[in-house]
């Protein structure tokens, strides 16, 4: 007879997206297509779809608490991440949170400016990301214009995000990813730093699509869900650029807009290695 409650389960602390392409919903898609149960606080709801955002609620403070007391109570939780947070009350509630439970491994996807430079959530909100949460981290994974906010100053070259990963460390982190997506160079880099001091690249070719709604929601997701299977940090950020990669390059027609990622296409692609 399996053990109760011995099935690797994930935490995932975001928006909704009605639109299906991003935010908790990416998040349990992807985390599905890992193998690990997925649950869900969440901490607000939008109207979007691939064509933008046409409004958004942020939920009350009980309602957020009571959903981290009921998860607590009956999950076993090895691993969990954030996503978009709303505003500076609802970064203050979900720290809180964290402090007050052991999810495990923590992943924070530090949403605060949209691929076009559009700001996410406030300055205060910034604030508390980059002074309080970031301290519960045990890993941080920002876009390149995220990372600019963390740290204050523009990278400008791939030899400044390395000084910009050490940088971010400094602030709490204990693991850094610094996504290099962002811009139009044909080679995207990605630049880790370690807990321990090692650091490395991930390179990979641009693919030209405006299909690629919801990609550091599913990263974060895919990382999360193989910390939660056991993987090392290292392996498993390895894994989760795979993981995206394939969703990217195997695009499905949704929408009129940005488009959402193939969240089958890692599982699909291996398959097809294994026959």
């Amino acid at each position: 007879m399996n053990d109760i409650n011995s099935f690797p389960q994930t935490l995932t602390i975001a928006g909704t997206d009605s639109g299906g392409g991003a935010g908790i919903m990416a998040d349990m898609k992807t985390m599905q297509e890992c193998g690990v149960f997925s649950t869900a606080v969440v901490v607000a709801v939008t109207a979007q779809n691939t064509i933008g955002v046409q409004d958004f609620q942020a939920l009350s403070p009980k309602m957020i608490n009571e959903q981290f007391d009921s998860i607590h109570d009956d999950f076993e939780i090895k691993a969990c991440k954030t996503g978009m947070l709303a505003d500076a009350e609802h970064v203050e509630l979900v720290y809180n949170n964290l402090n007050k439970y052991d999810f495990g491994p923590f992943v924070l996807d530090p949403v605060m400016i949209a691929k076009g430079g559009a700001q996410l959530i406030s300055d205060e909100g910034i604030d508390l990301i980059k002074t309080k949460l970031i301290k519960l981290a045990t890993l941080v994974t920002p876009n390149m214009p995220e990372a600019e906010a963390l740290i204050g100053s523009k990278i400008e070259s791939q030899s400044g995000m390395l000084v910009a990963a050490k940088k971010i460390q400094k602030l709490g982190a204990k693991n850094v990813l610094i996504k290099g997506g962002h811009g139009d160079s044909e080679m995207v880099r990605d630049i880790v730093l370690l807990e321990n001091g090692d650091s490395f690249w991930m390179n990979s070719k641009r693919v030209h699509t405006v299909r690629t709604h919801g990609t550091g929601d599913t990263i974060s997701s895919a990382i999360v869900s193989r910390l939660a299977l056991g993987d090392s940090m290292k392996d498993a950020i390895l894994f989760g650029k795979d993981f995206v990669e394939a969703a990217i390059k195997n695009t499905i027609q949704v929408g009129h807009g940005h488009g959402p990622l193939n969240h089958w296409a890692y599982n699909k692609e291996h398959d097809k290695d294994e026959v």
